[in-house]
């Protein structure tokens, strides 16, 4: 019998999560997309602004599945967000990013220093040119809202804390003859903020 017809231990099983006490999943419809997945759906999956996992309104609280499920997370063009595996494909929630930034570390000075950020589920992220920060500006509030790029299409919101710990590294530069505040990692300079002249 093929993956594909043994649904009773697919990842997103209601039996198979459940024994983990923590989520769960409608088992497949039985579709099957153009790649030969199963479509499962909704997942009645959700991650909140702070990064927390829920499954029916219930946190997640196995880190390890967490973890794993992240390892399956893709977001599409159209910004939904989905579990996929070779054989299965289900929808998710995402009210924010899909992580969160709790942790940044530096090394090196000036130009030439890199940040690290630690993830809530325990990945490292060095800012670059291929994991560029971007800061979005409410133009109501005026609450920035900063993110690191993990992988393709996933990014990490900071928490607050880190992002003051990021200000405090923020330096003055001239970029195209515009005074702007930012950092320097990989020696990339992030834009912050850009300064009244």
């Amino acid at each position: 019998m093929s993956d594909k017809t043994k649904t009773n231990s697919s990842l997103f099983s209601k039996p198979n999560l459940e024994d983990h006490a923590t989520s769960a999943a409608s088992p497949p419809t039985g579709q099957v997309d153009d790649q030969g997945r199963f479509q499962c759906g909704d997942l009645n999956i959700r991650i909140d602004r702070e990064g927390t996992w829920f499954y029916n309104g219930t946190p997640i609280g196995r880190m390890e599945l967490v973890q794993l499920f992240s390892s399956v997370l893709h977001k599409d063009h159209d910004d939904r967000y989905w579990l996929v595996t070779p054989a299965e494909k289900g929808k998710i929630i995402v009210e924010d990013a899909p992580f969160m930034a709790v942790e940044l570390s530096v090394t090196g000075h000036g130009e030439k220093q890199s940040l690290n950020f630690r993830t809530n589920i325990d990945e490292i992220v060095q800012a670059s040119l291929t994991h560029p920060l971007r800061f979005l500006v409410n133009p109501e509030t005026g609450e920035p809202s900063p993110y690191i790029l993990v992988r393709e299409n996933l990014e990490a919101k900071l928490t607050r804390s880190v992002f003051y710990q990021l200000v405090d590294l923020g330096v003055e530069q001239w970029v195209l003859n515009k005074h702007k505040f930012g950092v320097w990692s990989n020696e990339k300079f992030f834009e912050i903020g850009q300064l009244n002249q």
